[in-house]
């Protein structure tokens, strides 16, 4: 089909017209310049590369033509955020030879490299290649990183289970073309490669998915994957200690434009009950809905939540089961309950343990305080764990014996790294986007500011004597959600240049959407604007009720009544 006789967005015809993603790639990586085309930057998405530009640096005229430092964001696609101890050596060291010396673990289980240069590129994505690691897909119109609880819990095998079939999804849901071993390797595309297109992409065909989906796996005791915020969600239903099979969810995503009426933030709903050997057919069914169905015109409204909100549930459900082939089970009445930072120490099912170690935001760095990065590299190379990254910003060192324990705490002080335990249940269940200074959505500060927006929120909870007190507070510097905002128990949200929106009564869980509470707040009244709101909870809280609970029980009016 002609992508421009339909109507549909300049991105369809680029990605119709790209070649099953080669595009322009291997032809412009070997130009003397420090940046792709629009078109190419495009299709590069789809192989897990963002081009960006160092906002602090805009307007610079000696750094290029358009004033613009230009620079890459590459992500490492590792579903279910498993990584041998070599493997993270190995990301590590090649932020050192091209990123800007750190790695940034985000929500979907993701490592990021920032600040790579065009020229470093190809050498980056075949180190990552060659650790047997893949860029491929971490970005771009296609199933993203498919994500699970990383933490091994003696559970009977369970969370491994999860694993196993969140990469099932991912393998059988990557780009099929040959183009990204085409490009990073020179590899020749196999014969297929000249068929019609559903021999190369029998899924995606030449124009992939509307927009970007993802899938995430959790259980209703533990939602450490924040299942209801994604595309497609697979809520584990236990019996007798088995798993029997999924809860399936769909319809989240927290993406949205103010200006634009049409669109919102949406949890994922419950549609459907699988069991374990249904969940190729029913994923497909899905994605084929959606990849028929999802908006084209406007990427704004492009992902599948819109179908469903546009449709209503008995048409969605009605649509998916002639996509499956067969009718629908009901979905048993299940929600989660719980979630779990898995910080500290845990033990394993093997009697060996996990620490889960505290990330502010995903930045693993070096910085003049706290060497983590190198503390990091040093635990792999003596004690050689698994690490594995959570979808909540932290990092899991597995597999030490019990009488190694001290060794890696003791690693830990001795680069100025705190114990997890010495930090706050407040900074426990918090977190931010990176936003400035290199994503290109970036409406102000997010990442570099929330550590001083959180220093103000504990000196509020101390103030009116809930010190200690766990609040979930993610922050972002757009509307687009990446840090998961509006259904947070506080979120904060850049709408302007060091102003946000405030929102408030999410969960904990991340089952409940909040409110807009404030709108347009500056950044230094962000805490005592939420301080106010802390005031009131002390003061009329039910027992045990947490302080996403109470603000969702009062609603906005009572609460601002309240607070004034």
């Amino acid at each position: 089909m002609n992508s421009e006789n339909q109507g549909w967005s300049k991105v369809e015809a680029v990605k119709s017209q790209s070649r099953f993603l080669r595009g322009r790639i291997a032809e412009e990586l070997g130009q003397d310049t420090s940046s792709f085309d629009e078109n190419t930057a495009l299709v590069l998405k789809h192989h897990g590369i963002y081009q960006q530009d160092n906002r602090d640096l805009r307007g610079r005229k000696d750094l290029s033509e358009e004033g613009r430092a230009w620079i890459m964001m590459v992500r490492v696609k590792i579903p279910g955020g498993r990584l041998t101890w070599q493997q993270w050596l190995g990301l590590s060291r090649f932020a050192e030879l091209w990123g800007n010396q750190t790695l940034r673990i985000t929500t979907r289980q993701d490592i990021q490299f920032h600040g790579v240069l065009k020229k470093n590129l190809a050498a980056l994505i075949r180190g990552i290649q060659d650790i047997g690691l893949t860029t491929l897909g971490g970005c771009g119109d296609v199933v993203r990183n498919v994500i699970s609880c990383p933490a091994p819990i003696d559970d009977g095998g369970i969370r491994d289970q999860l694993y196993e079939d969140a990469c099932r999804i991912s393998h059988h849901f990557l780009p099929r073309s040959g183009a990204y071993e085409e490009v990073w390797r020179g590899e020749v595309a196999s014969p297929v490669e000249l068929g019609p297109p559903e021999q190369v992409e029998p899924i995606y065909g030449t124009n992939y998915l509307p927009r970007k989906f993802k899938i995430a796996f959790a259980l209703p005791d533990d939602n450490c994957t924040d299942v209801y915020a994604d595309d497609l969600g697979f809520l584990g239903i236990v019996e007798n200690g088995n798993l029997v099979g999924y809860q399936v969810l769909v319809g989240g995503g927290l993406g949205m434009t103010p200006a634009d009426k049409s669109t919102f933030p949406a949890l994922a709903q419950p549609v459907a009950f699988i069991r374990r050997e249904e969940l190729i057919p029913m994923a497909e069914a899905v994605i084929k809905l959606y990849r028929d169905h999802g908006n084209r015109s406007d990427r704004k409204r492009a992902r599948i939540k819109y179908v469903l909100a546009d449709w209503g549930m008995e048409k969605f459900r009605a649509e998916l089961a002639r996509y499956y082939g067969r009718e629908l089970v009901p979905p048993p009445p299940v929600v989660a309950n719980r979630v779990d930072t898995h910080l500290g120490w845990h033990r394993q099912a093997d009697e060996r343990w996990f620490y889960g170690l505290y990330v502010e935001s995903g930045r693993v760095a070096d910085s003049a305080t706290a060497r983590m990065k190198t503390a990091l590299e040093q635990i792999c190379e003596r004690l050689q764990p698994a690490i594995r990254l959570t979808a909540t910003w932290r990092l899991l060192i597995c597999d030490v014996e019990a009488k190694k324990r001290t060794l890696v705490e003791s690693i830990l002080r001795d680069h100025g790294v705190p114990l997890s335990e010495e930090i706050s249940p407040l900074r426990h269940f918090s977190g931010a986007c990176v936003a400035l200074p290199t994503c290109g959505l970036a409406i102000t500060e997010s990442e570099r500011a929330l550590p001083g927006i959180l220093d103000q929120l504990e000196a509020e909870l101390a103030r009116v004597g809930l010190s200690g007190m766990p609040i979930c507070v993610h922050m972002t510097g757009c509307p687009n959600g990446c840090g998961r905002p509006y259904n947070a128990e506080v979120g904060i949200v850049g709408r302007a240049k060091d102003r946000y929106a405030i929102y408030l009564g999410g969960s904990m869980v991340g089952h409940r959407l909040g409110f807009l509470y404030q709108n347009l707040v500056p950044r230094d009244q962000v805490a005592k604007i939420v301080g106010q709101v802390l005031e009131v909870y002390a003061r009329l809280r039910n027992e045990g009720e947490s302080f996403g609970d109470f603000c969702a029980r009062l609603g906005v009016d009572r609460l601002r009544a309240a607070v004034h």
